[in-house]
């Protein structure tokens, strides 16, 4: 399985052999344990779910302890990747670092965005400004939302509201950099979320 959980660092560029320079976020993959393995006789299909980061003995609950004990991590971050096939020598407490991935991987990127809080319909749908000549009013009204039939706004109409801090997925970016020692992964381009964000990668479907 070519998944991790990772932490994002922040951005910077790189130059590639060909001289050109190339933005790169990076992102801290200190190792991932393996902390349960699903079967599809067991829980009805097949994933890995997956530890990152260690947390602190006294914040863990009794339920956890017992879950995690055979991994040997009572870790901070849990999530769990779904897997075609599993490995039969794959076993719980096993680690995946930086070096599951090779330079060029094409790779899914999953964050949560940064949130904006409350935000007009241009900033939010990029919707034009009313014209500020002849009298107009309406500069940075949504405008019409609706005709006199049915009496009653549509579901889904775009208009002022909460923005950002959504699960964004960007696939299919390249792996660019990558320092097992460091346990360090560059991806080409921009990630998303804020720095300090859980970022998920998974091997490009």
């Amino acid at each position: 399985m070519k998944a991790l959980i990772t932490r994002k660092v922040g951005m910077t560029s790189v130059i590639t052999d060909d001289g050109e320079a190339i933005a790169v976020t990076l992102l801290s993959a200190s190792p991932n344990v393996i902390t349960q393995i699903k079967s599809d006789e067991k829980d009805g299909y097949k994933a890995l779910q997956v530890g990152f980061e260690q947390t602190d003995e006294k914040k863990a609950g009794k339920t956890a302890r017992g879950h995690f004990k055979t991994a040997g991590i009572l870790p901070k971050v849990i999530r769990e990747f779904r897997v075609k096939e599993l490995d039969e020598e794959t076993k719980v407490g096993d680690k995946l670092s930086a070096d599951v991935f090779n330079i060029g991987d094409k790779v899914d990127v999953t964050g949560v965005s940064k949130g904006k809080g409350f935000a007009g319909t241009i900033k939010r749908h990029n919707f034009h400004r009313g014209r500020k000549t002849h009298g107009g009013r309406s500069y940075r009204r949504p405008g019409s939302i609706g005709s006199m039939y049915p009496q009653h706004i549509f579901k889904g109409k775009k208009m002022a509201g909460r923005m950002g801090h959504d699960q964004v997925t960007t696939k299919r970016l390249k792996v660019a950099l990558i320092d097992p020692e460091l346990n360090v992964i560059g991806i080409k381009g921009a990630v998303p979320g804020p720095r300090k964000g859980i970022v998920l990668i998974q091997e490009a479907k």
